[in-house]
């Protein structure tokens, strides 16, 4: 059965959502205040598959604001975070790499405020270097946090050009 372009497009376009949707995980959290009313303020610790890059997945792990204006989605989150990211499988790669490419957001306020993941390829150590920082509309925060995965020798990263 063949699909006429715009169904296929709509397909194509919800399978890639989806994807994107799996690739972020709850892995654990710990509470760190308690609070009266409203959930806990806590630390949590999400992994994130690199969508470019089979084998190696981003763990991170960042406050959670709690209380009232936490449980409504309406606080900021605090901007510390911190990354590790490691060889989880065999490494491949889908296509050739930007140099420097954004791999992940998520909003940690409601309108202003986003946690980023950046994968920047070393070349001369052959090397994947992935860097969490957050930012805000107006002025960003200087917190970051970084990793590196090398990839064997062997395997050349392929970059676009």
């Amino acid at each position: 059965m063949r699909w006429p372009p715009k169904q296929t497009a709509v397909l194509v376009i919800l399978c890639c959502i989806g994807a994107a949707a799996v690739a972020q995980q709850r892995i654990g959290e710990v509470d760190t205040a308690f609070q009266w009313i409203g959930p806990d303020h806590k630390v949590i610790v999400e992994a994130y598959d690199d969508p470019r890059v089979k084998g190696v997945t981003c763990y991170v792990s960042r406050a959670k604001t709690g209380g009232i204006k936490g449980g409504l989605g309406l606080a900021e989150d605090k901007a510390e975070a911190s990354i590790a990211c490691r060889q989880v499988g065999p490494i491949g790669f889908v296509s050739p790499l930007p140099q420097q490419e954004e791999v992940f957001t998520e909003r940690m306020s409601l309108v202003f405020k986003k946690l980023r993941i950046v994968r920047m390829v070393d070349k001369a150590r052959n090397a994947l270097v992935y860097l969490t920082y957050s930012d805000r509309l107006i002025e960003g925060s200087p917190q970051n946090s970084v990793t590196a995965v090398p990839v064997d020798r062997t395997l050349a990263i392929p970059l676009r050009p």
